[in-house]
């Protein structure tokens, strides 16, 4: 997780032992580099990699701090951020994606298609906070899309996509054109744009008081990286449909269990049939419901005792059994006391 500490005369960005002082003048920074040298040799035993380790100015060359190029360019009277993606993190990026485009053209299935998605979804997530990701990733886009079209013209449909599924247009609005591989389309690599990092406090800081209760109100776990990783799970006895509508609901829901109202990590995900599909259900977005798997578990059960494990946690909450009861009507199951 990145921290933004104040320090009075700088501000550190860290992220795990990779972090960044930020000060406002040469004087500063000397003061703070050998102070940080100095501590860690001589209170946690560690040496710093002189390569790594330097004063930047950053009005005058840009510095790299995982992924992401910095610089401070002059606009008007003041500097601002210039932050780009790194270049031997865009070439693995580039290689990455022929990777994906390479598997997809050897197997064009729907499963190929959204991993190809989930990273391109991923990518965009990470790097959307670059003040120049729009050009980065536009560049980027026009570096492979000779390769993309070469390999996926026999396999897929080069076109604008009408009628996306909701999954597609949750994310992507613009209209590029892009290719439709099993009934699936690509997500459009260079469709992203810069997102400010809303509510940005540099008081948010776990090293005081004020700084964890401000944490604590503002926590919230990241539903996208959730959705990446539903993505990425493969049933394949699930319609195209039924897998992107699944994601959709679990976006819409914004990660919350229909019945208990908890919030679900992706490997505690299952997605059920409001009226089943023997029953003449089918995998609309209006039809599905996003579940906990043991509370998914607990509408199928037969066995009493083995309903009763299942709920052990909601045996008290009424609430829960009512909604649970009438998921189980639909199933043609009697209900539970």
């Amino acid at each position: 997780m990145k921290k933004r500490t104040n320090l009075k005369e700088g501000y550190l960005v860290r992220y795990a032992d990779d972090f960044k002082i930020l000060c406002r003048d040469w004087k500063t920074a000397q003061k703070w580099y050998h102070a940080v040298r100095s501590y860690l040799k001589e209170r946690l035993k560690l040496d710093i990699s002189p390569e790594k380790s330097q004063i930047i100015n950053l009005r005058k060359r840009e510095s790299e701090f995982l992924g992401f190029t910095i610089r401070a360019n002059i606009k008007g009277k003041k500097p601002v951020a210039h932050t780009g993606i790194k270049t031997s993190k865009s070439r693995k990026i580039k290689a990455d994606i022929k990777r994906y485009v390479q598997k997809i053209k050897t197997s064009p299935t729907a499963q190929n298609a959204l991993l190809f998605n989930s990273f391109v979804l991923g990518i965009h997530n990470y790097f959307s906070r670059a003040t120049h990701v729009n050009i980065e990733f536009s560049r980027l886009a026009y570096d492979v899309r000779t390769f993309i079209y070469n390999c996926l013209k026999s396999v897929g449909k080069y076109e604008h996509p009408l009628n996306p599924p909701p999954a597609y247009k949750n994310f992507y609005k613009s209209g590029y054109r892009t290719f439709k591989v099993a009934n699936v389309y690509l997500f459009p690599i260079a469709d992203v744009k810069t997102k400010n990092a809303m509510n940005f406090s540099q008081y948010m800081s776990p090293f005081t008081i004020e700084g964890r209760e401000h944490i604590h109100k503002q926590l919230r776990v990241d539903i996208q990286f959730q959705i990446s990783l539903l993505m990425k799970s493969t049933i394949p006895t699930r319609s195209v449909e039924y897998m992107d509508n699944r994601i959709s609901r679990y976006s819409m829901k914004m990660g919350q269990c229909e019945i208990t109202g908890i919030f679900l990590q992706a490997s505690d995900v299952h997605c059920h049939h409001y009226i089943p599909l023997h029953l003449g259900g089918d995998d609309s977005f209006n039809n599905l419901r996003i579940i906990h798997r043991d509370i998914h578990m607990a509408i199928h059960q037969t066995d009493k005792q083995a309903i009763k494990s299942r709920l052990m946690d909601f045996a008290n909450d009424k609430s829960v059994i009512n909604k649970l009861n009438k998921y189980r009507e639909k199933c043609g199951l009697e209900t539970i006391k």
